[in-house]
């Protein structure tokens, strides 16, 4: 009599690393839309969580969000307030609101939305959402600043730098406009200055070696 097949095997998913507080945070503005699409589609279901601030409309941030999520292997939506952070998600800044991180007594992490005044003439404001990983997460984050025009985001990255985070800023020649990373690199933000189809290899570099915040900024 013969036997059936034997069934197809499945394939192992290894994980990068348990989430144990580590957490992403990526900001853009000019030519951002297609930077993040770039890193968000590189990288597995399984990464830490993701916090964003793209400076965009709100007309336009929930279709962006729904957008990433088809292309992606991570699950994307717009942030919601009090909405608890997860591995494998990636939060995007509503275009009505700054973005902000907010640590629990309890354990874990929560989105804070809020509707004050413009940052940098911007809201959602990269240094928002930059400023609360510094004071929240510390060196448990990873920030990325990605293309755009002007200086928001690298008060911040600085700040994440100094409280221990890994800081990457897109490199010139892969930038629309080289104006938010430069700043950045310029006042000692940037750890690691990346082109964008390596940036996210480096994050999961980053991930997989086991993560040190620590290290020398990078010099333009």
């Amino acid at each position: 009599m013969q036997q059936p097949p034997l069934p197809e095997p499945t394939p192992l998913r290894i994980r990068l690393l348990p989430y144990d507080g580590l957490i992403i945070f990526i900001g853009a503005s000019t030519g951002g839309t297609e930077a993040i699409r770039e890193v968000l589609t590189h990288l597995p279901a399984d990464v830490p969580p993701i916090l964003m601030t793209q400076h965009m409309p709100e007309l336009f941030t929930g279709s962006f969000a729904k957008r990433l999520n088809a292309l992606s292997a991570i699950s994307v939506h717009e942030a919601a307030q009090n909405e608890p952070v997860m591995p494998g998600v990636a939060y995007l800044a509503p275009g009505h609101s700054h973005l902000s991180i907010k640590k629990m007594e309890c354990g874990g992490y929560v989105c804070e939305l809020s509707r004050s005044e413009p940052v940098n003439r911007h809201r959602p404001s990269v240094d928002v959402l930059f400023h609360s990983a510094a004071e929240q997460v510390g060196r448990m984050a990873i920030g990325v600043l990605l293309t755009g025009m002007g200086k928001d985001g690298a008060a911040g990255l600085l700040q994440m730098a100094r409280a221990g985070a890994w800081t990457i800023g897109q490199d010139e020649a892969s930038c629309v406009v080289y104006g938010m990373p430069r700043e950045a690199a310029l006042i000692g933000a940037v750890k690691e200055v990346v082109p964008l189809v390596e940036i996210a290899s480096h994050v999961l570099q980053r991930l997989r070696g086991g993560f040190h915040g620590h290290g020398e900024c990078a010099r333009v």
